[in-house]
């Protein structure tokens, strides 16, 4: 079973879903069906991540041709980055599945169990062809939901985040096409593996910068990173609750993921020259967001631009030369997704239940639901990085490592870290903690129901357990960073 359990991981949602589409109309079948699927999946992620070993090495291995003329292989596997990464999603998925529990139809469902095959493919794809066969087909689905089931100009919306992932997927398609004759016209095979790509030594220097540059367009839009982001505040304002988990969540980190898997290794001496010009983008990026989060009323549009400061953080630590950065940028990945995640979760019910979803228009709700507000601020606590979360650890090791990289920066990136705990602090006063505006009246809110509080206490738990406890989660990944640092970048553990 070891060797097809990722296989069986990936491909399990897609086939339930296609199987549910063809057979049944019942909603709640639909519904539980798909989250039993997404809990079976997490019992078995839950066996990889206690059968793998710490190593440098990929592990689970699945490696057979696919189009065999052109050396385009089915090629799966993890490391210990990547393992952290599924078992974030296979925990975030099912449990998220409770806080949409009602009023979702049929098509909503099979496209949330699609775009988790689509996701995971490209998590543990190793051949670049498969990855961007999953990159392309992670997003359908997502188009699908929000064109659907979206607010306001959805279509538009639709339009606008099409065209910037497909012109930056196009730039990426390009450069992969590129390395893969690269590779033939070197060796005299073709292969599009990432490990046979890092072999090439005949790309002149200009060119592999404009390689480098287009996997990079394509990864910053998916992230973003400024100025690649002007698509994400009217699709996170305008697309449904689910949507936007999946959006902010899991897609944005396979952005981040994709930089680590394939860009360090196939163009390490351009990682390492652009460095401190992508570092000082990621800190201008955070500064950017979130004076821009302070200035909005809407509190989706606010936690967009919030989303956005967090990923360019963690953008800066991954080019920051050494493994407190690099390890505080994959440990903020996690922190970020929970955290993150469950605010737009609880944010979308808050809209569904009053409404509103204007700061000035909201007010009142402690009072009415007081587990709404607990959760909601153990949330908000671990985004700005309160001590004791995971926030806290993650940030503070990129802090360190953005430090070590140039003190300059590293003094600017602690300063910034006030201006998150600034606008969120200033939301959670006006729109949760103090009462209405004289004048309107009482909200209409509900607590948690059970089920929901059932699918949030995994993701409190994690909070406080990868805060006080970050060993746990570290030891998993930290031999894969020493591996880049040492044997691919060549610069050892530290700058």
């Amino acid at each position: 079973m070891n060797s097809e359990i990722l296989s069986f991981i990936i491909f399990l949602p897609a086939i339930v879903a296609i199987g549910l589409m063809l057979t049944t109309r019942d909603v709640n079948t639909i519904r539980n069906i798909a989250f039993l699927t997404t809990t079976v999946i997490l019992a078995l992620v839950l066996k990889i991540y206690i059968e793998f070993i710490p190593s440098a090495g990929m592990q689970f291995v699945t490696n057979i041709p696919w189009i065999e003329s052109y050396g385009i292989n089915y090629y799966i596997g993890l490391d210990g980055f990547s393992l952290t990464i599924l078992m974030m999603i296979a925990i975030l998925i099912p449990t998220s599945y409770l806080l949409l529990w009602e009023g979702k139809t049929k098509g909503y469902w099979i496209n949330m169990l699609l775009v988790q095959s689509g996701v995971t493919g490209t998590l543990l794809s190793l051949d670049i062809v498969l990855f961007y066969f999953f990159w392309e087909i992670m997003l359908l689905p997502v188009f699908l939901l929000i064109g659907q089931y979206g607010f306001d100009n959805k279509i538009f919306t639709t339009i606008k985040v099409t065209v910037y992932t497909m012109a930056g997927s196009l730039l990426m398609f390009v450069s992969i096409m590129y390395l893969g004759v690269a590779y033939y016209n070197e060796f005299g095979v073709w292969s599009f593996s990432y490990d046979k790509l890092m072999q090439i030594t005949t790309i002149p220097y200009d060119i592999k910068v404009w390689l480098f540059l287009g996997f990079l367009v394509a990864f910053g839009i998916k992230i973003p990173i400024f100025p690649l982001h002007t698509w994400i505040m009217e699709t996170y304002k305008n697309a449904p609750t689910g949507a936007v988990f999946l959006l902010s969540s899991i897609m944005a980190k396979l952005g981040i993921y994709a930089i680590v898997r394939f860009m360090i290794p196939l163009f390490p001496e351009i990682y390492i020259e652009f460095s401190t010009w992508l570092v000082a983008v990621g800190l201008f990026g955070l500064i950017y967001f979130g004076i821009a989060a302070l200035m909005q009323d809407d509190i989706k549009r606010m936690f967009a631009y919030s989303s956005a400061s967090h990923l360019s953080f963690i953008s800066a630590g991954i080019f920051s030369l050494n493994s407190y950065g690099i390890n505080g940028a994959l440990y903020l990945i996690i922190a970020h997704a929970i955290a993150t995640g469950a605010l737009f979760l609880l944010v979308g019910l808050m809209h569904e239940q009053t409404g509103f979803k204007t700061i000035k228009d909201l007010g009142g709700i402690a009072k009415k639901a007081p587990i709404f507000t607990f959760i909601f601020a153990v949330m908000l606590f671990a985004n700005v990085g309160l001590p004791g979360t995971n926030g806290f650890v993650s940030e503070l090791l990129i802090i360190f490592g953005i430090y070590e990289f140039n003190h300059t920066l590293g003094y600017v990136a602690t300063l910034t870290v006030i201006i998150g705990a600034s606008y969120m602090l200033w939301m959670f006063q006006r729109a949760i903690l103090q009462n209405r505006p004289e004048g309107l009246k009482e909200l209409v809110m509900r607590d948690l129901k059970i089920k929901e509080i059932i699918g949030l206490t995994p993701w409190v738990i994690l909070v406080f357990l990868m805060g006080f406890y970050p060993e746990i989660f570290l030891n998993k990944f930290e031999p894969t960073v020493t591996h880049y640092l040492n044997d691919i970048l060549q610069i050892g553990a530290t700058k």
